[in-house]
């Protein structure tokens, strides 16, 4: 027991960063999120109609007379709230297992617990997407389709950036396509973005983020349902943390130590119509 201090002394000075170190190469959907710090619980924000202002009947914003008033155009906004949500978890490691286990067990209870935390916070976010967004595309055929000349994942993609450039937002630069892996090896498998350069660049894999198409970064995610895919433009999601991803040692000496990982925040989708939901249901 000599050393059991100075251990939990030398793990405590190392579990914060290796957790959180884990846990950022792990996280896909945050990294498209805006992070916004907040103390509140409960979060309200506003939705701002994006129409495009117009003068009214009668009163154009074109042509106006001389001497006449400028036509009036008004902004407006709903409001709307999110509560916060806590994601965490304990690993718990017997005294016996951390000091004479032939694996690692500390290491490897810290990258689990990492990306259990991580996961949970891209699930929250990919629910967030599919009940808020409210523009949907269903592909004109699957893209695994029997008759591979039906498929043509190019077009579905543009469609739905044409339904999002329809809402006055640009897909078309900056922008972020999500696929489950099983869809994204259908894509990237398609003769016409394979052979295309025009189409599709390679980046280094780093967070699920796996190239560009279409001027879209495309991330790759086990927490994107199959058969679906989102389009989706910057700025069109907040995550309002309260607390960002922490970690903390808990020694019982002669008995166990506890490796806990936690964060606080929830998800808001705040431009639901700069989303595009793209369905592979079309037969």
């Amino acid at each position: 027991m000599a050393d059991s201090v100075g251990m939990a002394d030398l793990r405590a000075e190392v579990v914060d960063p290796v957790v959180k170190g884990f846990a950022l190469e792990e996280y896909r959907m945050l990294q498209f999120c805006n992070i916004v710090k907040t103390s509140a619980w409960t979060n309200k924000y506003q939705i701002e109609t994006a129409t495009e202002l117009t003068g009214g009947t009668g009163s154009a914003i074109k042509g106006v007379p001389r001497l006449a008033n400028f036509p009036y155009g008004e902004v407006t906004w709903t409001e709307a709230e999110g509560r916060l949500l806590k994601h965490g978890m304990d690993g718990v490691i017997s005294w016996e297992d951390a000091k004479t286990s032939n694996i690692d067990v500390v290491a490897r209870s810290l990258l689990r617990i990492a990306r259990a935390v991580a996961n949970s916070v891209d699930t929250a976010i990919w629910d967030a997407l599919v009940a808020a967004t409210t523009g949907t595309q269903a592909t004109e055929a699957e893209w695994d389709n029997a008759v591979i000349a039906n498929r043509n994942p190019i077009q579905d993609i543009l469609n739905a950036q044409e339904i999002i450039a329809l809402q006055n937002y640009d897909p078309y630069s900056g922008g972020w396509l999500l696929l489950n892996p099983e869809d994204f090896a259908h894509l990237i498998g398609n003769s016409n973005v394979r052979n295309s350069g025009q189409f599709y660049t390679a980046d280094v894999t780093r967070n699920g983020r796996v190239g560009r198409l279409l001027g879209l970064n495309i991330i790759v995610s086990n927490v994107v349902a199959v058969d679906k895919a989102f389009v989706i433009t910057p700025n069109c999601i907040n995550w309002y943390e309260a607390k960002p991803l922490s970690t903390v040692l808990i020694e019982d000496p002669g008995i166990k130590y506890t490796v806990r990982g936690w964060q606080v925040g929830v998800p808001i989708v705040i431009n639901p119509l700069g989303c595009c939901e793209l369905t592979n249901t079309a037969v």
